[in-house]
This record gives C-alpha cells, structure tokens and sequence, in this order.
C-alpha cells in the first residue's frame, strides 16, 4: 500500500474545488431555471477560472517539493516534471 501524498497546498486546493464545485451546482440550476445565456457564461467563466487556479496551484506545488532537490531529498525526476507540464 503506498502511503498518502500530501502537501501544504492540499487544503488551499480542495477549499478552491469546492467552491468551484458550488459554482457549478449554480450553473446548473440557472439552466434548469432558464436563466440568460449571457449570465451562465458569466458564471461558467467563474468555474473555468476557479478550476484553473486550483490546478496552478498543485502543479506549483508539486514542482516545489517534488521536484526541487532540497525539497524532495533526491535529484529532480524528469519524467515526473515532464508528467506535471502535460496539464498546465
């Protein structure tokens, strides 16, 4: 069994998620509801940035402590860097 991953950012990341995650249910109840095509893609917009902003966090994270040598306690892994990059 390998043990958990975390880090700092961790909470910070799900406290982003979730209210991007609540964004969403709203967005949904405004389509549900009929509301204007022009507020969705306001709120929608809201949920893109909220989504993106957490995602920059964890890869920013990630190349911090993973990657940094000083950090990490090893040398910098390429391929997990190389990994990381693929989702920025």
């Amino acid at each position: 069994m390998t043990r958990p991953h975390k880090h700092q950012s961790h909470p910070k990341v799900i406290a982003r998620l979730k209210r991007a995650n609540g964004h969403l249910a709203h967005v949904i109840a405004m389509i549900e509801e009929g509301s204007p095509c022009t507020d969705i893609a306001q709120q929608l917009q809201a949920v893109e940035k909220a989504i993106t902003n957490a995602k920059r966090v964890l890869i920013h994270d990630h190349i911090d402590h993973c990657l940094d040598p000083d950090e990490a306690g090893h040398a910098p892994d390429t391929a997990s860097f190389k990994a990381i990059t693929r989702y920025l």
